[in-house]
């Protein structure tokens, strides 16, 4: 089973995919929306018929003290988009501190701060696609 794992942001969509076993995830691209979020449908659609996806991965950005806010309630609305349009299942990935997690580890790469600009969206979308890929997997 293959995942598109995605990192909504208010400028940009993070996006992640999986193998076809559903067991290992990378980053593949970043698309810039500037809060067109119904524009962002179709290209996700595009992403799921090009890599054969069957289920999707959006993070929910709850907030630290596990609490609902505005972004996480955006997160449920992209996400009942995304089922009614595309119709695949899409699952909500807490995600809080994957973009710390992501900008840790590339800085530990020692990724210059230019580099880490243009790849952490993505970065944060394989973070959470993998945290939701070793739970399932337990």
């Amino acid at each position: 089973m293959r995942y598109l794992g995605l990192d909504l942001g208010s400028r940009t969509l993070g996006v992640a995919i999986s193998d076809k076993n559903g067991i290992l995830a990378r980053s593949l691209e970043i698309i810039r929306h500037n809060e067109d979020y119904d524009g962002l449908v179709p290209k996700v659609k595009d992403l799921v018929d090009d890599y054969q996806v069957d289920a999707i991965v959006l993070g929910y950005p709850k907030n630290m003290d596990n609490s609902i806010g505005e972004k996480a309630h955006l997160s449920e609305r992209f996400k009942d988009m995304l089922e009614k349009e595309i119709g695949i299942p899409v699952y909500l990935q807490d995600e809080r501190l994957s973009t710390k997690e992501a900008t840790d580890l590339l800085i530990h790469n020692d990724t210059s701060r230019k580099k880490r600009k243009k790849v952490i969206d993505s970065m944060a979308a394989c973070i959470i696609l993998e945290t939701y890929l070793n739970r399932k997997g337990k």
